[in-house]
């Protein structure tokens, strides 16, 4: 039985025809899902609000130590550009936060075109850490933002490791240090391929000597387009690093 602190899964709770097995028949598929995986990542917020109700309904159809990371709306990443957000993020978090304990973290991914800019990510860090003091994990595509370290440090940022890269920091974590944050998206094919054995066991070993070092680490596949997340996450979490997902902190 593990304890460590991994949360292992998907970009979405869809359970598709291939994995259908490994999932008990009865439920939705977000509680068929959470039966065997232990975070999940929300995409859809991405598009379109949720209700704060229908966060609520989320967080009690998961067990108790089911983790979700929220990803940030694009009115404020692509649309705004993390200026003069701040009343759209506070709406955002009184959505997201129907999800009481269960929510795990906030997932900023930015566009390619986005410069860094320091007065405006430390701007945008800032009003986010002044309403929201859970994980924030930052997916820069942006060659620039790899100047954006020291601040990353200050406000307890994580960048993402990200699979393909997009940048030339973004191969492994970096930022703040007690959470890792793998982004897998399929690669040579990017959103379709699957990852091999060989790969899988050496990400787990990389994920289970940080958790060793008390690091909170998450590992999301979004290779999702022809069903390869599913497998690949079932495969990282019940052959190369096996969980109990109800005992995970």
């Amino acid at each position: 039985m593990s304890h460590l602190p991994i949360y292992i899964g998907c970009a979405g709770w869809s359970v598709g025809r291939e994995q259908a097995a490994a999932f008990p028949v009865e439920g939705t598929h977000l509680q068929r899902y959470g039966s065997q995986l232990n975070c999940v990542e929300i995409n859809s917020s991405f598009y379109r609000p949720h209700r704060h109700q229908t966060y609520a309904r989320w967080a009690e159809s998961v067990p108790q130590a089911f983790r979700f990371c929220v990803k940030i709306p694009k009115r404020i990443t692509h649309e705004l550009r993390l200026v003069n957000c701040e009343q759209p993020l506070d709406e955002f978090l009184g959505q997201c936060c129907g999800l009481g304990g269960r929510l795990g973290g906030l997932l900023v991914q930015l566009p390619p075109s986005l410069v860094f800019d320091d007065a405006i990510a430390e701007s945008f860090f800032r009003a986010l850490k002044a309403q929201y003091s859970g994980a924030v994990i930052l997916e820069p595509r942006h060659e620039s933002w790899v100047d954006a370290a020291s601040l990353l440090m200050e406000y307890r940022i994580t960048q993402a490791a990200v699979d393909p890269s997009r940048i030339s920091t973004d191969s492994s974590p970096v930022g703040a240090p007690e959470v890792q944050y793998w982004r897998l998206h399929g690669s040579p094919r990017i959103y379709y391929s699957a990852y091999d054995q060989p790969y899988l066991k050496n990400l787990a070993n990389q994920l289970r000597l940080a958790a060793a070092e008390g690091v909170t680490v998450w590992c999301i596949f979004d290779n999702t387009a022809s069903g390869a997340a599913m497998r690949n996450a079932l495969e990282l979490s019940t052959c190369h690093l096996p969980l109990n997902i109800r005992d995970t902190p």
